[in-house]
């Protein structure tokens, strides 16, 4: 390991890691155990990232997973890390997209209770996870989206007899956006929708909120998942999957779905370099 002054003293030297001392400790804290400093220390390294990012010292931003108990206990009150790096990066709207080899799915409510979602996913929130959706699929390659909207009540609310959210408000968001050229179609049943997508029907799925959509990717395994933050002025992605306390220190973590993590943000920053020259040649 080698420490740097700042991100942009980085040289990108093979088999050496550098390091961007944000905190510093004097006693590092316990292995897998919930400490306030260790908490404040992911704080302030999400924060000089999202700054390095939007100085253009970097081109993006691959997160290691936080452990949010420990944040609180610091005094830090987001619920995790898409709440900071929209608030730090000046995004209006952000949106979780879970990507694996199989699925993609974007989260219309992110972290809120259950309840609590069910009032968030409004008109505008649904209008801003398609837009996402279909621009996520954009920034991976993909030409013209095809964005699949999942229902919140069983069955897609079955004509309202188990609920009217799908005739009042999703559907009217589907439509809306196809008439701003979205190829957006629904609202699907939760429960089969993901099936479909995995079958080559659709491209993205736009779940109502985080289990449902989190559950089907995570599902096919957290070592191919890989987290994407849609709406910021730089890339974010990070792996799918929690601190895994229970294993800390033992060194049998596998690294697999913070390799895909990387492996996306190179493609995504590409991405977004070709489209920048694109714009500036137009």
């Amino acid at each position: 390991m080698k420490p740097v002054a700042a991100a942009g003293d980085a040289q990108f030297q093979d088999h050496v890691i550098e390091i961007f001392e944000t905190t510093t400790i004097e006693v590092p804290p316990q292995f897998g155990t919930v400490n306030a400093i260790a908490g404040q220390a992911a704080f302030d390294t999400i924060v000089a990232a999202v700054a390095a990012a939007k100085a253009g010292e970097v081109s993006g931003i691959v997160t290691a997973p936080i452990n949010k108990e420990a944040m609180g206990s610091a005094g830090i009150r987001y619920p995790g890390h898409t709440e900071i790096l929209a608030d730090y990066g000046g995004a209006e709207r952000v949106a979780m997209m879970l990507a694996n080899d199989d699925i993609r799915t974007v989260l219309v409510t992110i972290h809120t209770s259950l309840r609590k979602a069910i009032d968030q996913a409004d008109f505008d929130a649904q209008m801003a996870a398609i837009r996402l959706a279909h621009e996520g699929g954009r920034a991976l390659g993909i030409a013209a989206p095809r964005v699949a909207v999942a229902g919140l009540n069983p069955h897609a609310g079955e004509g309202g007899l188990f609920g009217d959210e799908e005739i009042r408000i999703i559907r009217p968001a589907i439509e809306a956006a196809r008439v701003e050229g979205i190829d957006a179609s629904g609202p699907w049943p939760g429960d089969t929708v993901y099936m479909r997508a995995r079958k080559g029907h659709f491209d993205i799925v736009v779940a109502q909120y985080h289990d449902q959509g989190l559950i089907p990717v995570k599902y096919l395994g957290l070592e191919e998942g890989v987290n994407i933050t849609l709406g910021l002025p730089f890339v974010r992605t990070s792996p799918d999957h929690g601190t895994a306390f229970d294993i800390a220190g033992q060194g049998i973590a596998d690294p697999a779905s913070l390799r895909t993590a990387l492996a996306y943000a190179r493609l995504l920053v590409a991405a977004r370099a070709r489209n920048e020259e694109i714009e500036r040649t137009v």
